[in-house]
């Protein structure tokens, strides 16, 4: 029984110790409160780039969480739009998102442009490169120039600048803390600042 009790204090300690390493206006700024599409779930933002080799490398380390993240958590990508060109892989990216195929491609899309070096910069470039990966093309223009994805371009312009976004990859947890590459130091760290602040959401 005392073994459990020194136990169960390491572990609270440790857990309060790690949280006390992650602090307001360093690791984490507090946001203007934004509404949020996720219910009574608390939902997490990536806003990412597919050109940003930060956002390439955090990539594995969102596909782990995602794999063991709290049942009460809705995660949702949102593409970046700082200059128009970005708006080209925004639009690709929304495009196959509803076509249903965004987490076959997403992963692809990041590999070649970092591994393999292609430059997916143009609307042609991305269009052939999701055909050769099974993407019908006629379905894939209709969607890229649809009222729907251009809607969903308007309204993740409209989140990146009610969340402050200086950069990426930056999280958005609730519509209330924003935490960033620059702002944590470290992928891992950036894990633990997210998971940190969904703790502090879940307790109210």
């Amino acid at each position: 029984m005392k073994k459990l009790l020194v136990f169960i204090f390491l572990l609270v300690n440790s857990t309060l110790l790690q949280a006390a390493d992650f602090s307001e206006g360093v690791h984490y700024k507090i946001l203007p409160q934004q509404s949020t599409e996720s219910g009574d779930k608390i939902e997490v933002l990536e806003f990412f780039w597919y050109g940003c080799p930060h956002c390439y490398s955090f990539e594995p380390y969102v596909q782990t969480w995602k794999k063991s993240k709290p049942t009460n958590v809705v995660f949702k990508r949102v593409p970046a739009i700082f200059r128009p060109d970005w708006e080209i892989q925004a639009r690709t990216y929304y495009a196959l998102s509803n076509m249903g195929v965004i987490e076959n491609l997403h992963g692809k899309i990041f590999d070649a442009m970092h591994k393999d070096k292609k430059r997916l910069n143009s609307k042609e470039a991305l269009t052939n490169f999701v055909v050769k990966n099974g993407v019908d093309r006629d379905a894939f223009l209709k969607e890229y120039d649809s009222f729907a994805v251009e809607g969903m371009i308007r309204k993740a312009k409209k989140k990146q600048t009610a969340s402050k976004i200086e950069g990426v990859p930056s999280i958005v947890v609730n519509g209330k803390y924003l935490t960033s590459g620059s702002m944590s130091g470290s992928y891992d760290n950036l894990i633990k600042i997210m998971n940190y602040l969904i703790e502090l959401e879940s307790k109210k």
